[in-house]
């Protein structure tokens, strides 16, 4: 066996990433490796060059590139290549992928409007499923049938009010692997944003439900990022349960992501603010993505202990970057990765939690009360 070369077993490890062998031929297949040589027991030998090329392909799959765009990637040469093609070529994949992403989008509209018929409904849907199959979509008259089809699936919504629950109930993938409240909040989060496919970017450690449960029940501190937030926040059960909620940017005229982040950035007073939050509160972001880098660095430098992160700022450099440093964090949190994000699902979050806790009191009783 030649000196200094790896069998497929060694190149495995010496990569790590959960690869293994059998990954290894399939790159081959595609491509994304050469062939190596070969040793006289016809054993696949490796060199330092291909475990450089397969740590490369291992850290691009962990970003979320596709194996097809990655071998894009790697047949750009740095020698010949200047970051300017590079980056056209990268924007021409993200073009592409954005395309798809609309066609898939455009057929799971088309199908949630099928699937996600409520029960007063469900004697049009079976009529609209069986003349599905009979249609002559090739000419006009069969293209007018199907725009009929779907009218008399919409004119149903005129009987009655949606029945939301039901709807997700046919659409939303199988959660029965996650606790009552889990199934909640993420239920609540889709029909914040109406996109189903939101599940999968929903990230909640280990814990975060239990210390959210203990925090809230303790009466701990509620921070924000905006008043927007703040103002998206059921405080009537907020208040029952005898959270205070502190607002970080508290400028009333601060409404948009962009003017947060721009604000947090400028005004060193905001960032001394968030220092002082109280032990085991629950902070919320849901716009800033400076305001989580600044909780990260604040959490990992031991200068602020909040029981929980509902870290879902907007943006599409910082806020990927700051929700992978919350990740790595040992603090309780729920994100969602990625660009998505928004003050509504960040609002929607804590709601969620707050609901499993208590039933909604007589809001007007209770508020007189406690002015009182």
């Amino acid at each position: 066996m030649n000196a200094g070369c790896l069998t497929i077993k060694e190149l495995t490890d010496a990569v790590g990433g959960g690869l293994t062998p059998r990954m290894v031929r399939h790159y081959h297949q595609l491509g994304l490796l050469p062939q190596p040589v070969r040793s006289p027991s016809n054993y696949r030998l490796y060199t330092k060059k291909d475990v450089l090329r397969l740590q490369r392909i291992v850290a691009l799959k962990q970003q979320g590139f596709q194996l097809n765009h990655i071998r894009n990637i790697l047949e750009v040469e740095p020698e010949t290549d200047t970051t300017v093609n590079l980056m056209g070529q990268l924007q021409q994949q993200y073009r592409a992928v954005m395309q798809q992403i609309s066609q898939l989008r455009q057929t799971a509209s088309a199908l949630e409007g099928l699937l996600g018929r409520d029960r007063h409904c469900q004697i049009m849907q079976a009529e609209v499923l069986a003349q599905l199959k009979l249609l002559d979509v090739e000419t006009q008259a069969g293209l007018g049938g199907l725009e009929n089809l779907w009218s008399g699936l919409d004119a149903e919504i005129h009987t009655h009010s949606e029945a939301f629950s039901e709807s997700l109930q046919r659409l939303l993938p199988d959660l029965s692997h996650r606790s009552e409240i889990e199934q909640h909040l993420i239920s609540q989060l889709v029909l914040a944003c109406g996109d189903v496919s939101l599940v999968s970017f929903i990230k909640l450690s280990r814990g975060a439900i239990a210390a959210s449960r203990e925090a809230l029940s303790s009466s701990c501190q509620i921070v924000v990022d905006t008043q927007t937030v703040a103002a998206a926040l059921d405080q009537t059960r907020l208040l029952h349960l005898g959270c205070h909620i502190e607002t970080l940017i508290d400028n009333p005229h601060i409404t948009t992501a962009t003017e947060a982040e721009v604000a947090f950035w400028q005004h060193q007073k905001w960032r001394e603010k968030l220092q002082q939050v109280s032990k085991g509160c629950i902070l919320v972001v849901g716009y800033a993505p400076s305001v989580l880098v600044e909780v990260c660095e604040a959490i990992t430098n031991q200068k602020i202990q909040p029981a929980l992160v509902i870290a879902m700022p907007i943006g599409f450099s910082h806020a990927p970057a700051a929700k992978r440093q919350l990740m790595q964090q040992e603090i309780p949190f729920i994100t969602v990765a990625g660009t998505l994000g928004g003050g509504a699902l960040a609002a929607t979050a804590l709601n969620a939690l707050v609901e499993s806790l208590i039933d909604k009191p007589d809001c007007h009783c209770y508020l007189n009360q406690s002015n009182s």
